[in-house]
């Protein structure tokens, strides 16, 4: 009975609760930041997806709507007033046709040029604005290993330092700080690990919308070019 008692004491002492508290302030500070920043990774990871979600889902109902219409300028009014992605290509590339060909005969090589600029450009500011986190989850999957085992190797130093000042081995004076050392590497894990399969996801999933926006910006800018040489 009494050793079963000594067993649970001993798990109690080493569970996750019980190490953060029995650390001492630089762990814990550790601990504490590795925390945060995998909370903040979880955040990231469920707004830049449903971000994401929403504006494919807007691009699609968009795309489907611009194929169906008849008049791109009747069609434009209630473009200019949406905030799909492909809208703004949209938007940008009927401003700049505009502005292209107001003065009656344009310049047909000029006016190409400007109008994929224009689209383009639009199409980057979009990505921007959906992947502008994007950069927070590498920097957590590339950082948080290394301030894990900033607190490991402290950890250690503090329980090789309790070993000196006791002259006891044993090792239930080692375990608490290997354990609670060893726990900062782990939390450095659960922080970096979720980073990095998330960027990589998103970064992927980031660059076939962009590809999808170009191939829609890629049709309307061959619809505005058959419409600039019936011009000449």
């Amino acid at each position: 009975m009494m050793q079963d008692l000594a067993v649970s004491a001993s798990a109690s002492a080493l569970s996750p609760i019980a190490l953060f508290l029995q650390a001492d302030i630089v762990v814990k500070s550790v601990m504490i930041g590795l925390l945060l920043a995998s909370i903040w990774t979880w955040a990231i990871i469920v707004g830049g997806t449903a971000a994401l979600g929403r504006a494919q889902k807007g691009s699609k109902a968009f795309e489907a709507d611009f194929w169906k219409s008849e008049d791109i300028d009747r069609f434009y009014e209630n473009a200019s007033r949406q905030d799909a992605p492909a809208a703004k290509v949209f938007t940008a590339g009927v401003n700049e046709w505009r502005r292209s060909t107001k003065g009656g005969k344009a310049d047909r090589d000029g006016t190409r040029a400007r109008l994929a600029s224009a689209m383009t450009t639009a199409i980057g500011e979009a990505i921007d604005r959906l992947s502008d986190r994007l950069n927070i989850l590498a920097t957590v999957g590339s950082v948080a290993p290394f301030v894990g085992l900033f607190g490991t190797v402290w950890g250690i130093m503090r329980s090789f330092t309790d070993i000196a000042a006791s002259q006891n081995t044993s090792l239930g004076v080692v375990a608490p700080g290997i354990a609670e050392a060893l726990f900062a590497t782990a939390l450095g894990l659960v922080a970096a690990i979720p980073a990095v399969v998330a960027y990589n996801k998103l970064a992927t999933d980031f660059g076939r919308y962009a590809s999808r926006l170009e191939g829609f910006a890629t049709e309307f800018s061959a619809i505005l070019s058959r419409q600039l040489d019936e011009r000449q």
